[in-house]
């Protein structure tokens, strides 16, 4: 067992809370990381060499357990909502004493002092301290790595104490539960208790950068993926689960800037992490070849099981839960680009899976129109993809990521629609749902007419087509696309009942004014305006 304890000086961890724990392991390598989850049987070797967890009794982020600390910086900033409860400065206190006292009961603990945003400039030192090998391990995969030199001088900007085994008492530290995230602005803290899911520990980090980045510094933080092109023309793919955002922007033609988290500054877009967390339920080799060997020593697999008797991931299997993920650094992709940074985006792409048929495969939006669909964040669950959905369900999840936004959303959409027409950027809109139909009764649009879809996007062969504005969204659809079908491109003439269509279309133009009624006082005029019209 190799324990580091001179790299970091211990009155640091004392100014915590934390009083000279008796073995601190800091900057472990992955290799030592590996064998202290096998020592701890905390995890298991699957045949490639990954580790493999179980995240306990979350197996997904909790987002009813997050708070944020009211106070003088966050009691007129924050959008208060479901997703942003605020929780007085005194409970803050008390559950950081809750976890200082619980880590200080612990022999070991793993300190990792890392970095977020590719781009120097914005750059944000951050230091995780955890009681889990296993939780280390994912802060070195997720997040930048600092040289040794960059060691020597490293100040931390913000501190992340994690204790995914302490259950804190909900009546003293005013929590709904036993578990809970609790970020301070003020402190430049961020706490975890209760849970061993690792991506809360991420999301927690790209809900601070969503908030300092936008409100300092006027960059637009999103939760997006992002690849490069051969010419150096940057495209960024917005989507919600089972949209189709990683497979999308994993084109052999183009270098990966990132897959989840990016800033966008007047001059570039910059991946704020190190490396990727994917989904791996149901994966395959010939569908996601990069994810699929990405699964190799370094990389932790978390809430998979093995097919019986052997070490071998069944990645079909979602009994324990159908968010299997696994984390690797971005050098694991061999297309990914280094550093992760690209030009200022040419093309937007928001993916929506709509399962009612109503919107077209591929359709161009002006700034407006851009503005209100970033917004509402649309698209369609259906039977399979989460326990008790039987039957289509319009999801809306503000600028595709709600649960990560501390402002109102109009404020990132305002700086979206700054953007866009400041560098001519050209927004699209692609339904990789269903066509000729809804859900059972139509057909799922085949991924190569989505590709083609894309790639014609991206090479401007839609620049110069005739177009045609759908009467409910007010949208504008090609006419032609290579390697499209024609009449697949105007979604009213796919499908055998037009009248039907026309009703689906209402129906769902209803649900999006429905829900843009919590937005409306924080919108402009022109963003109103790109509403869709069910009347029509």
């Amino acid at each position: 067992m190799t324990v580091r304890t001179i790299a970091i000086p211990k009155d640091k961890l004392v100014q915590l809370g934390l009083q000279n724990p008796r073995n601190i392991h800091y900057q472990s390598s992955p290799e030592e990381l590996v064998q202290d989850c096998l020592r701890r049987k905390e995890g298991v070797l699957s045949d490639t060499g990954a580790l493999v967890i179980r995240t306990g009794e979350f197996t997904g982020r909790s987002p009813k357990d997050r708070y944020i600390i009211k106070d003088e910086i966050t009691t007129d900033t924050i959008h208060w909502n479901d997703f942003n409860q605020p929780m007085q400065e005194k409970y803050f206190t008390i559950v950081l004493a809750s976890i200082t006292g619980y880590l200080n009961r612990q022999t070991d603990l793993w300190v990792r002092d890392a970095q977020v945003c590719a781009d120097p400039r914005h750059r944000l030192n951050i230091r995780v301290i955890t009681e889990t090998p296993a939780i280390n391990l994912f802060s070195y995969n997720m997040f930048l790595r600092p040289t040794e030199e960059e060691l020597e001088s490293f100040q931390p900007d913000w501190q992340i104490l994690s204790a995914p085994n302490l259950r804190l008492d909900p009546t003293v530290c005013d929590t709904r539960s036993p578990n809970a995230v609790v970020i301070s602005f003020r402190h430049k803290m961020i706490l975890l208790a209760g849970t061993g899911y690792t991506g809360e520990t991420k999301k927690a980090v790209f809900t601070i950068l969503n908030y300092l980045l936008p409100k300092e510094k006027n960059i637009l933080s999103m939760h997006c993926s992002a690849n490069r092109g051969s010419s150096g023309d940057t495209a960024i793919f917005f989507g919600l689960s089972g949209t189709g955002k990683t497979t999308l922007s994993a084109d052999p033609d183009r270098k990966l800037i990132g897959d989840d988290e990016h800033g966008w500054t007047d001059d570039n877009v910059f991946n704020f992490e190190g490396g990727c967390y994917a989904k791996c339920i149901n994966l395959k080799e010939e569908k996601e070849p990069d994810i699929y060997h990405a699964i190799r020593p370094g990389a932790l697999v978390e809430n998979v099981k093995f097919y019986p008797g052997t070490d071998q991931i069944n990645f079909e299997d979602g009994s324990i839960t159908e968010n299997t993920r696994v984390s690797y650094p971005l050098s694991y992709i061999g297309n990914s680009l280094e550093p992760s940074v690209g030009d200022v985006p040419k093309n937007i792409f928001f993916l929506t899976c709509d399962a009612y048929g109503v919107l077209p495969p591929i359709s161009r939006l002006t700034p407006g129109q851009a503005m209100y669909q970033f917004i509402s964040g649309y698209t369609a669950k259906v039977a399979g993809t989460e326990t008790g959905i039987t039957e289509p369900k319009p999801t809306f999840s503000a600028c595709f990521g709600a649960p990560f936004l501390p402002l109102h959303p109009g404020d990132y959409a305002a700086i979206l629609g700054k953007k866009m027409k400041e560098h001519g950027v050209k927004v699209w809109m692609i339904n990789t749902g269903w066509t000729g139909g809804p859900y059972l009764k139509g057909s799922r649009m085949k991924l190569a007419y989505t590709r083609a879809m894309v790639t014609a996007a991206l090479e401007g062969k839609l620049d110069n087509v005739e177009y045609e504005t759908h009467t409910v969204f007010g949208v504008s659809m090609p006419k032609t696309c290579p390697g499209v079908p024609a009449g697949l491109l105007n979604p009213r003439n796919a499908w055998p009942d037009q009248k039907a269509y026309d009703q689906m279309a209402g129906n769902l133009a209803g649900w999006f004014l429905n829900n843009f009624k919590k937005y409306e006082a924080g919108v402009t005029p022109e963003v109103l305006a790109a509403a869709p019209m069910p009347g029509k």
